[in-house]
């Protein structure tokens, strides 16, 4: 019996406006799928299948935001997965708000929703409209510390070909500077004493075997590990049957400079071993050693006192 052809993908692009829509839709666009950009709500259905008398067969790319005719956060998911003879999707578009500003200093431009008031003004109004479709979302991909050749090496990883298995995301973050912002999943690592405070290990990171060895050394550690590896390997697959075709796993401790990297690093060597598609990404890791975000959590004869 001959295989059934996939259904070609139709994929919503929407979110903050400065969080890199257009380099998304010209990405997708050199992977040859078809890409429009502020298409009015009303002629969607008619760009998707066009003249098109036997179906669509090439993936398409939808830009839309606040700025489009006929955007309603509300109905727009109800609309775009209404299209028939397609695989909908909705992939928004989140930056933090602080970066979204630099972004719009350095490019001297006006934000759509503010063109007469501050930047923050109209990234604030533009939260508050798109908030039902982040909330509707299939995935979220933030963008505040990607540069564009990492925006585009993902969007490669999650839409250069059809995907057979879910893709695993595995992060590090500092607590001291903000918790992850689109992770699914988030593990507190500062359980296990602090690198940071045993000189020799100050200015190394979770991805030299020394600090490895350190944090392995802790009772904990391995235990920890097998734990969430188990759950893991048990969770991902029941999350693929239920649609989510990305999952984010992320580790925190106080910097993200030790701990949450060696985390990371050897929980995506045990899931890639056990089948799994799994990637890094440290959020922290380029920060610099400093006492002053470290003293936010304990030190290690804090720890080993119980205080």
């Amino acid at each position: 019996m001959a295989r059934r052809r996939a259904l070609p993908r139709l994929l919503l692009v929407t979110g903050m406006s400065g969080a890199g829509k257009s380099t998304v839709l010209d990405a997708l666009e050199d992977m040859g799928w078809d890409t429009v950009d502020n298409l009015p709500v009303a002629l969607l259905a008619d760009f998707v299948h066009g003249e098109r008398a036997g179906g669509r067969t090439v993936p398409v790319a939808v830009g839309m935001d606040a700025r489009s005719r006929g955007f309603d956060a509300e109905r727009l998911p109800g609309i775009i997965r209404s299209v028939e003879g397609v695989r909908p999707e909705i992939l928004y578009l989140d930056c933090a708000g602080a970066e979204l500003i630099r972004r719009y200093d350095e490019t001297r431009r006006r934000h759509p929703l503010a063109p007469d008031r501050p930047a923050e003004d109209g990234i604030a109004r533009e939260r508050g409209l798109t908030a039902a479709l982040r909330q509707s979302a299939d995935s979220i991909l933030d963008t505040t510390d990607l540069t564009p050749v990492e925006l585009r090496d993902e969007l490669r990883r999650r839409y250069g070909e059809d995907r057979d298995r879910p893709i695993v995301t595995i992060a590090s973050f500092g607590f001291a500077r903000g918790i992850s912002r689109t992770a699914d999943l988030v593990f507190d690592l500062r359980f296990v004493p602090n690198p940071h405070w045993v000189e020799e290990l100050r200015p190394l990171t979770g991805r030299d075997a020394a600090v490895q060895a350190y944090c392995a050394a802790d009772p904990g550690w391995a235990r920890t590990m097998t734990a969430i590896e188990t759950l893991l390997a048990d969770l991902v697959p029941r999350y693929w049957a239920a649609g989510k075709t990305y999952l984010t796993v992320a580790f925190g401790c106080t910097g993200g400079r030790h701990r949450s990297v060696a985390a990371a690093e050897e929980m995506a060597k045990r899931l890639q071993a056990a089948g799994f598609e799994a990637t890094v990404r440290h959020r922290d890791l380029s920060s610099r050693p400093s006492d002053s975000v470290e003293d936010l959590g304990p030190s290690p004869a804090e720890l080993d006192s119980g205080e």
